[in-house]
């Protein structure tokens, strides 16, 4: 039965890794009334970590989505990873939301991933709430966080619950509770309820005075938006509640603020609350812009240059967008968000992408409670995400549309993979296997690539150690392959660093025929193409055939996906431009115009003083501050360059580049270098050129 739209609220909870995203979803979870008992990270029970993995690691690696009720809205509630190597999950998941809740951790505030969110939710335009966690733990700083949300997020934070107290129990002025700056009251919680139940009271008085400082800021924040409360201000009449809360939600629905709460999800404090904030202040799909679509005519892959919209609205055109595959026994779920229109179970859909039509067998929604979860339904309305299965044709990425109003939308795009491993299977039986299993977790996973090699290897590649590493592993554990793994390597990169202009040429007998052409072409760097090769003719009109014409660009765009010179690596950064063309009647055809494009691609690799590049790495380090030397002096070695540090009480967070290759195995050597008290996080920053003898290991 499909939901009432304005009451639906499709949310992601993100953040760092180690911030307590899990945690935060569990409470929601237990004090909806979802789940009966409380999921802890630490002992594998959490109801959205369910991988046998992430339980074992305690971090989150797959996206995953539960349905449950608050108050007077339905939560599609997407739990994403914190770890840089899974952040293409978070990608997608933002892609299809309508809100988001960040965690930040009081003690270690702002870290790297937290501004990879925190852009990738600014690249999708999706409004979202902070919540301030952790604030029961030594060190915790609330203005601290604040203030690194403004310097290095560019926020625009609106306090609207305030901390009682900071850090742990045995310290003075402990954290204790939190004050509702707009209600005025404060909130104790009941441990002994794990939180559920609570005390609201008035504010001490000996805490009054500051929450009216605070309450004052929060106001003069929001005159801003709202005249009508400047005039009550400057009248010095009361403010109702009603309009402060009116005046907050089109304020964070349109960007303009981010509403900041706080608690310790893990003791049960002030987790409610964000609840309460996700319905009063997040936007429900109808909120939300139109999206928008190149129109593509059925029976034909190309899009065309006209723009199409769906408003979200089921009198619309059916338009859904798959964001996940979940592999399973009864058949690939794809989870897909319904932007217009109506899906039902047994009925036919149009993939304008793949120019396929594909069935809809099963309508699926996830619930937390064990007896409700995969809860089958019959059909499912504008606004909401659903599992769908029957699809065979459809992936990540790919719209879903109706066959007599077909659009294509925007695609999910996924960063370059940086590492990669060689795989090599026992046998034949077991190399079957393993192509079937790779097959498999490559629908599941956008980020894993798959080569397959000339020697019986097969090579991954993928984002980072950790995301390789969980791939070995269900390899062996879930699938039990009989396998052997080489030792992860870094994916370079090739380019060329001088411009040069060739000439390419076919003029010989092929199998008894006279084949001729001449290309000439300008290959050189260029810093904007970020993938392959970037192609382009300056030719005249008519110097070529339109078939001709089209074997030119294809055979040229061949080139520019297949490797360089050098080792045989991706390339990027390049340009071809072919400015002139030499054929001969008869004897000139699409063999003779591939032979000499390819003639020509290959000596301006050549001769354009081809150079290897290696991906260089953001590095986040928070160490206490008596290693600080230790680290500076490991990270020089490791030819990183230090950005900048800065001091947070007894800690300090380095900022750093470094290469990939010399940061293998770097988590193990932090532990040691700080006693195991330092914490890091790393993401792909850039690719740089590699120093020379780097290129010279694969020269043979």
């Amino acid at each position: 039965m499909s939901r009432n739209i304005e009451q639906l609220r499709n949310i992601g909870v993100i953040a760092h890794i180690d911030a307590g995203k899990t945690t935060v979803t569990e409470r929601m979870l237990f004090y909806s009334g979802a789940k009966h008992r409380v999921g802890m990270v630490d002992k594998g029970t959490t109801e959205t970590d369910s991988d046998p993995e992430e339980q074992e690691r305690g971090i989150t690696i797959y996206s995953a989505c539960v349905t449950f009720r608050w108050n007077n809205v339905d939560i599609n509630l997407l739990d994403t990873p914190g770890h840089v190597d899974f952040t293409a999950e978070v990608e997608r998941c933002l892609r299809v939301l309508d809100g988001a809740v960040v965690v930040f951790s009081a003690r270690e505030g702002v870290e790297a991933q937290s501004e990879t969110v925190w852009r990738q939710a600014n690249r999708y335009s999706v409004p979202r709430v902070a919540f301030i966690n952790k604030m029961d733990r030594e060190g915790a700083d609330f203005d601290n966080v604040l203030d690194q949300m403004r310097e290095r997020l560019a926020a625009n934070p609106v306090i609207i619950r305030l901390p009682l107290g900071a850090g742990p129990s045995h310290v003075d002025n402990y954290f204790r509770g939190v004050i509702d700056l707009i209600s005025m009251k404060l909130r104790t919680y009941d441990a002994d309820s794990e939180g559920a139940e609570y005390t609201e009271s008035d504010i001490p008085d000996e805490q009054l005075d500051m929450a009216q400082l605070w309450r004052e800021g929060m106001l003069e924040q929001l005159y801003e938006y709202s005249d009508e409360m400047m005039e009550l201000a400057l009248s010095e009449e009361d403010i109702p509640e009603s309009l402060i809360r009116k005046v907050l939600r089109d304020a964070t629905i349109q960007q303009l603020v981010q509403p900041v709460l706080c608690g310790s999800a893990l003791h049960g404090i002030g987790v409610q609350p964000v609840l309460d904030a996700v319905e009063a202040y997040l936007p429900n799909p109808l909120e939300r812009p139109p999206v928008e679509g190149k129109a593509v005519a059925t029976g034909r892959k190309s899009e065309s240059d006209e723009v199409v919209t769906r408003k979200p609205d089921v009198s619309e055109p059916f338009c859904a967008l798959v964001f996940k595959v979940l592999p399973a026994k009864t058949g690939d779920i794809a989870w897909a968000r319904i932007y217009s229109g109506q899906l039902k179970a047994n009925s036919r859909i149009y993939n304008p992408g793949k120019d396929k039509k594909d069935n809809v067998a099963q309508l699926w929604q996830i619930r937390a409670q064990a007896k409700d979860r995969d809860g089958q339904i019959d059909e499912v309305s504008t606004g909401d995400i659903v599992g769908i299965i029957g699809l065979r044709h459809s992936i990540t990425g790919d719209t879903l549309c109706d066959a007599a109003a077909p659009l294509l939308l925007e695609t999910i795009d996924f960063p370059d993979t940086v590492i990669s491993m060689a795989i090599e299977p026992e046998n034949a039986t077991e190399r079957d296997k393993l192509a079937d299993t790779l097959e498999m977790l490559q629908r599941q996973d956008p980020t894993l690539e798959v080569i397959e090699g000339d020697t019986g290897q097969t090579l991954m590649r993928g984002m980072g150690e950790l995301h390789l590493e969980v791939v070995k592993n269900r390899l062996l554990r879930e699938f039990k392959l009989n396998v052997k793994f080489h030792q992860p390597q870094v994916s370079y990169r090739e380019t060329i660093n001088a411009s040069v202009t060739v000439i390419g040429e076919c003029n010989r007998l092929i199998n008894g025929i006279q084949k001729f052409a001449k290309i000439k072409m300008l290959v050189e760097p260029d810093e904007n193409v970020a993938t392959g090769c970037a192609v382009r003719s300056q030719l005249e009109p008519g110097v070529l055939t339109g078939d001709l014409l089209e074997v030119m660009f294809d055979e040229l765009n061949s080139c520019g996906s297949s490797g360089g010179n050098i080792a045989g690596f991706p390339l990027m950064r390049i340009r071809a431009t072919v400015t002139g063309v030499e054929t001969m009647d008869e004897v000139t055809d699409d063999m003779a115009i591939r032979i000499a494009i390819n003639d020509a691609f290959d000596k301006g690799l050549t001769q354009g003083h081809p150079v290897l590049l290696e991906p260089i790495m953001k590095l986040s380090v928070s160490t206490p501050e008596q290693y600080l030397g230790d680290f500076v002096g490991d990270l020089q070695q490791r030819r990183g360059v230090i950005v900048h540090t800065e001091n947070h009480g007894d800690r300090t967070d380095i900022l750093a580049n470094a290469p990939l290759k010399e940061l293998f195995g770097y988590s193990s050597a932090m532990r040691s270098l700080s006693q195991g008290r330092a914490s890091c996080s790393m993401e792909p920053l850039e690719y740089a050129a590699a120093p020379p003898e780097h290129a010279k290991e694969f020269t043979f």
